[in-house]
């Protein structure tokens, strides 16, 4: 209500009232998001012309939208930094790098989703708005710097993820992971909102920059309470424990390609969430939220890593992996320095290859055989041995083993978390990561050491390869490049650096936040 006040006595001085309110809102900072809804309505319209025409479509639109985004992304990289809505969206530089890792694994995510569309004769034109809908609210959640559009944004991605979980009707157990995702989302959104509630109540604000200020200058008992209400949420949504409950049966029961986004794009937007409400609002609770994610790391790298052990499903055993990585993510936003955030930042560029590229050869798997058990994979290289090379890289990668690009990202958050002091969270990093590398290299060895009288039964009948079948041309560009990226990222990871330090030094308040760090240490 201040800024709008300010808006409409200012516009006296003003010829055009409507130019200020036009500067205002500043549709320019969201113009991404802007070709992301236009590719929705798109589809949306040829859905209704009926499924030929949208699956011929839909599919060169949500190309069309997404590139022109991360294109505009691009040019909007290093440049001033943007407020929209009256102030309750920003355009910095994390905001960008965030909306382009979201941006991308939508993308990627809709290259494997079509043939795998077409074998379930699912309608491909809803299904691509739907999965668009959801990337325009994680977009829109990473720059976001309002209680209000925060909520808005969030709800967005959430309600469009449960449609994507329950995507597959016919088939029970998504409609099971739908209601499941449901009711803990439900749960986590009124946790959300009276925590928010709380933060109004005593700032008397929803800008989470002067709710930060208000806190510093007039502390207050219920700032804490509000502290763990909206921590809780933003644990629910990069799955760290104890909030995971809700990831394995959602991430087995879902469809595959919805997985992969809910896997890279929705936990981008969650660690974005956390770096502004946690660094952006509760710079007075620094010491406090520190120490309730150095547990919630602990707990999620040791239960994600020994429980993957125990799977006999390949999307469970990449579920409880997800709840490990995003543990060692999380060692980088408890670091507090500039390293931590551009290694956070790194990683998520990094994770998003490696992991939808190993989903892209699960999907290819899942499509030849109908079968997603981690044994059935046994002997699968003297079928496809192409599926048994990417699958291979991605895994190898995940498990943090050179040259691989995710090896260069573990490493970088663990100096991050070495020179910060985190030592209790970079040993149970090493070792978890080792625990990692046995399941990633058992799943390796089966595909790889069998005999051809000791491969699955499903292997043995395995289909002819041939990567001409109509509907792979998308699914194997994404693997592709996923496994390019992968495996020579690592020895050209120099760019990615780079663009990592640029997102932290490019960002107002992480640079306000180091140097506070910095001055309180000196002091």
């Amino acid at each position: 209500m201040h800024d709008i006040g300010v808006i409409f006595l200012t516009a006296q001085s003003w010829n055009d009232p409507g130019e200020l309110l036009s500067l205002s809102l500043n549709a320019k900072a969201i113009l991404p998001e802007g070709f992301v809804l236009l590719a929705m309505l798109g589809t949306l319209l040829v859905d209704l012309a009926g499924e030929r025409t949208a699956s011929r479509w839909a599919p060169p639109i949500c190309y069309a939208g997404l590139s022109t985004a991360l294109i505009i992304l691009a040019t909007q990289w290093n440049g001033q930094n943007q407020e929209a809505f009256l102030g309750a969206f920003i355009a910095d530089n994390l905001a960008i790098a965030f909306r382009g890792v979201i941006a991308l694994s939508t993308l990627i995510s809709l290259l494997i989703s079509w043939s795998y569309a077409e074998k379930n004769d699912n309608p491909v034109g809803e299904y691509a708005a739907i999965l668009l809908a959801a990337t325009l609210g994680a977009m829109l959640l990473c720059g976001s710097t309002d209680l209000v559009s925060i909520f808005v944004s969030l709800e967005t991605l959430s309600v469009a993820s449960y449609l994507l979980a329950g995507y597959m009707k016919r088939d029970a157990r998504s409609s099971e992971a739908a209601l499941k995702y449901l009711l803990v989302g439900s749960a986590a959104a009124a946790v959300f909102l009276y925590g928010a509630s709380l933060l109004y109540g005593i700032s008397s604000t929803t800008n989470i920059q002067e709710i930060g200020i208000s806190l510093l200058t007039s502390p207050s008992p219920l700032a804490a309470l509000a502290l763990v209400f909206v921590l809780s949420t933003v644990a629910f949504k990069i799955a760290a424990v104890p909030f995971h409950q809700w990831t394995p049966d959602v991430y087995e029961g879902s469809p595959t390609p919805v997985v992969a986004f809910l896997s890279v794009g929705s936990k981008a937007a969650g660690f974005a969430l956390a770096v502004r409400l946690l660094v952006g609002c509760f710079n007075a609770f620094d010491n406090q939220w520190k120490l309730l994610f150095t547990v919630l790391a602990i707990l999620s790298m040791t239960l994600g890593n020994v429980v993957a052990l125990a799977q006999t499903s390949m999307k469970r055993m990449l579920a409880y992996s997800s709840i490990g990585q995003a543990g060692f993510v999380m060692i980088g936003l408890v670091s507090g320095t500039e390293e931590g955030f551009a290694a956070m930042i790194l990683y998520m560029a990094a994770y998003l290859f490696m992991n939808l590229g190993a989903f892209s050869c699960i999907i290819l798997f899942t499509i030849r055989t109908g079968s997603d058990r981690i044994s059935d994979y046994a002997g699968l290289y003297q079928k496809d041995p192409l599926i048994t090379l990417g699958l291979s890289l991605c895994l190898l990668s995940l498990g943090g083993i050179p040259p691989m690009l995710g090896f260069f990202g573990k490493i970088y958050l663990f100096f991050a978390g070495w020179a910060d002091g985190q030592y209790l969270l970079v040993i149970v990093g090493l070792v978890t990561s080792v625990i990692s590398i046995y399941y990633y290299i058992s799943v390796i060895k089966m595909m790889v050491v069998k005999e051809p009288q000791e491969a699955s039964e499903v292997v043995k009948t395995y289909p002819s390869k041939n990567w001409q079948l109509i509907g792979l041309p998308p699914l194997r560009v994404a693997l592709v490049v996923c496994v390019f990226a992968t495996a020579v990222g690592g020895i050209l990871s120099n760019p990615l650096f780079q663009w990592a330090n640029n997102a932290v030094n490019g960002t107002p308040i992480i640079q306000e936040a180091i140097t506070v760090a910095s001055q309180g240490t000196i002091g």
